[in-house]
């Protein structure tokens, strides 16, 4: 029988294989520490709503030179469907975050891939934040806030070009004053967990 690193209960064998594989490459690419028992506060971010329930199946600390360390979380999250206007359990989901504490405050920003159709409104109705002097990235990313002035002041070079390396795997980011949260609610994978905590790792040391 397996020892596995992190909590097993309620995981089938083909979770255990995926949670382990994941936990695997991370370890061998960054210096991961359980943290124990932490409330990041979840409920905070809009990426998770349409859920019924979001809960951190585990944590790990990666712990930074400049002491502004950052986390990946295992998350469970209990989708929410609907019928006959009753909420109901879609089932359960696991997906890979990474999250951050930001010594700078940015209101709230959510950051995503700009679609055809972000550009069409915009046209129209001008709510995205652009840089006009970073044309690739604001040709690149969908940028929305509610304070200009703070997220102006945040998403500066640096932060900009963590999050342009981010690009080939579709994250979501999204800032509650100085939390930051990344990833999406695509399955777990090996390769998606390095690309989330290079990023977040970046992230971290520049702000």
């Amino acid at each position: 029988m397996t020892d596995y690193p992190f909590d097993t209960t309620g995981l089938c064998s083909a979770d255990l294989d995926t949670f382990n594989g994941v936990y695997t490459a991370l370890k061998s690419r960054f210096p991961v520490e359980f943290t124990g028992q932490i409330d990041f506060h979840l409920e905070q971010f809009e990426v998770f709503n349409g859920s019924l329930s979001v809960n951190v199946r585990e944590s790990f600390v990666i712990k930074q030179d400049n002491n502004n360390d950052c986390y990946i979380l295992f998350v469970e999250r209990e989708r929410r469907s609907y019928g006959k206007s009753i909420q109901l359990s879609a089932g359960l989901e696991y997906h890979i975050w990474a999250l951050a504490y930001l010594k700078q405050d940015f209101g709230r920003v959510l950051i995503r891939r700009e679609t055809l159709s972000d550009k069409i409104i915009e046209l129209v109705h001008p709510v995205e934040l652009d840089f006009p002097e970073d044309k690739p990235f604001s040709d690149t990313f969908y940028v929305l806030v509610n304070d200009y002035d703070k997220a102006q002041k945040g998403i500066n070079r640096s932060f900009r070009n963590a999050v342009m390396d981010t690009r080939g795997d579709n994250f979501l980011i999204e800032i509650v004053e100085h939390s930051l949260i990344a990833g999406n609610h695509d399955p777990l994978s090996p390769e998606k967990a390095i690309h989330l905590a290079e990023f977040i790792t970046r992230t971290c040391s520049n702000c």
